[in-house]
């Protein structure tokens, strides 16, 4: 583990350095053009040639990982040289966003190129995933790719019922295990033993799509499991600054970086085996931190995250982050266009592997200037299963969101009698440290009602405290951004604005503690429900 102040600070010196130096480029500003369907793909992308040997695709992908948590990003509480690699090689990407701010929708529209709103069941969390749209692992599969995965695949949530064979990621790779657990929060799966066992099934000379599903640093950690000085932790400005808060963060880097390791451990055996520089690679985390008003929130700590991508072969390496707003809807067509395979029609993402090989940083494709995102129900917090219905768009300088029920209570309901009110937020010391004080701002930003409609100015307030929508100076921008979100949410026929948006509360789901208390029912779809 790479968790010594003395490492991190040497490290950091190597950053200042110029070893992986990524100075933030001029932004652009302005919403760019809405781009929501496929488009044909790039003539200077275009097919692979005849002769060219297909790249192996490798995701890796953490668990509840915010923006900017990675040592290349400049971030002193946390050290990453496997992401640093990746990103030093290729390139650090300043604009990602998962398209939800919780695991199983936002792994969904991963695998499927399409935003929740657009996935049905699978658009809500850990409901069933429907077989009505492809999704890229399996379409590499039938293109002759060897796929697999270790540690956490799609989920949580219920993939037989709808007809899969598998999990949508693939065949599973969980067998080798660790001998010994470094503390209770780190997974017991050896990932990298797993990928080695994956390679050790493919045939001589097959491309390989594999996915490394981290399950760090999803919660629950080992209080004090953390190294570090906690004066190097940033607190963000929606938590208390006290020794609690500190400790917690550093306890949730040291998960990040025993994810790292295991990269490192795979990008060595990629090295050993001579695939290095014809793989593709992605390192990204799934949503945002487990923290209060990070995830399960479409702010900006629970959708914006980070990415880098490299493909040592046909990549150029950048000095610069590239700045393009990308979201994971995109992967997937990137992914079958790098192997050049057909993009189906399906899927609302694009590719940007023209953006990634044109060698450019800052703003490559001025049309990509902004993500949308949304979440539906994430826990069992509120009455009958129902949950917090929301959508966003965010770009250089503003995060607009649309709450579609501000009468609910966006975390759970803090009169209810069982004991689940703020179920959403996952448990832990920072959220114990919010709740006990109810008449602090934190509380306030953690659980109360929200109103419809939330406004930040991001140059000013980039951790969204400050909610600007009924400023009248902000009037044209609060109109002209939920203008272009309606627009891309009309357009990709989300309920939500088309009139059925209730249909996701009829969504059963199918993991986890189901309350019983009177009025409560596990709900099964029923069309009737929206009547």
């Amino acid at each position: 583990m790479n968790g010594s102040i003395s490492s991190r600070r040497w490290f950091l010196k190597q950053v200042a350095a110029g070893v992986a130096v990524f100075p933030a480029a001029r932004l652009i500003g302005g919403v760019g053009e809405a781009r929501v369907s496929n488009e044909k793909q790039s003539e200077s992308a275009g097919a692979e040639k005849a002769s060219r040997k297909r790249p192996n695709i490798l995701l890796a992908i953490s668990d509840d990982h915010s923006y900017p948590h990675a040592s290349a990003y400049g971030c002193e509480f946390v050290n990453t040289p496997s992401f640093d690699e990746v990103a030093r090689v290729g390139v650090l990407m300043k604009n990602a966003f998962c398209p939800a701010p919780q695991c199983s929708p936002s792994r969904a529209s991963l695998l499927t190129g399409r935003n929740i709103w657009q996935n049905e069941e699978a658009g809500t969390h850990g409901s069933y995933f429907p077989k009505n749209w492809p999704v890229y692992t399996e379409l590499l599969e039938q293109a002759g790719y060897h796929v697999g995965y270790t540690g956490k695949p799609w989920g949580p949530g219920d993939w037989r019922t709808k007809g899969w064979d598998k999990n949508p990621v693939g065949r599973g790779y969980n067998k080798a295990k660790l001998k010994e657990r470094p503390t209770r929060g780190i997974s017991y799966l050896d990932y990298a033993e797993n990928f080695n066992l994956f390679l050790g099934d493919r045939d001589p000379d097959q491309p390989f799509c594999f996915w490394y599903g981290g399950f760090e640093p999803h919660r629950f950690y080992e209080y004090g499991s953390g190294e570090g000085e906690r004066d190097d932790v940033d607190v963000p400005g929606y938590l208390p600054d006290n020794e609690t808060v500190r400790t917690d963060l550093l306890d949730y880097a040291r998960e990040i970086e025993h994810f790292d390791d295991h990269l490192g451990r795979i990008i060595e055996k990629l090295k050993e085996i001579g695939e290095w520089e014809n793989t593709l690679v992605v390192v990204t985390g799934d949503n945002g931190m487990p923290f209060p008003r990070a995830k399960a929130n479409v702010y900006a700590a629970g959708i914006h995250v980070p990415m880098a991508v490299c493909w040592a072969g046909e990549v150029p390496a950048r000095s610069e982050m590239m700045t393009d707003f990308v979201s994971f809807i995109d992967l997937a067509p990137t992914f079958l266009e790098a192997a050049g395979q057909a993009v189906p029609d399906t899927m609302s993402g694009r590719s940007f592997l023209a953006e990634l090989r044109s060698g450019k940083a800052g703003r490559v494709d001025a049309s990509r200037g902004f993500a949308v995102a949304g979440r539906e129900r994430h826990t069992h917090a509120r009455a009958d299963n129902v949950g917090y219905p929301a959508r966003s768009i965010q770009t250089d300088e503003y995060l607009y969101i649309r709450n579609f029920k501000p009468e609910r209570w966006p975390m759970g309901n803090p009169r209810d009698p069982y004991d689940q009110w703020a179920a959403d937020i996952d448990g832990g010391p920072s959220k114990k440290v919010v709740l006990e004080d109810p008449e602090s701002k934190f509380y306030e930003l953690a659980v109360a009602k929200r109103p419809a409609e939330e406004l930040y100015d991001l140059s000013k307030d980039p951790d969204c405290v400050d909610n600007i929508a009924d400023d009248p100076k902000y009037a044209n921008v609060k109109s002209e951004l939920w203008e272009r979100l309606k627009g891309i949410l009309a357009e990709q026929e989300d309920p939500r604005v088309m009139g059925n948006g209730d249909v996701f509360d009829s969504y059963p789901r199918m993991r986890g503690t189901m309350r019983k208390y009177p009025g409560f029912k596990k709900r099964e779809y029923n069309p009737e429900f929206m009547k």
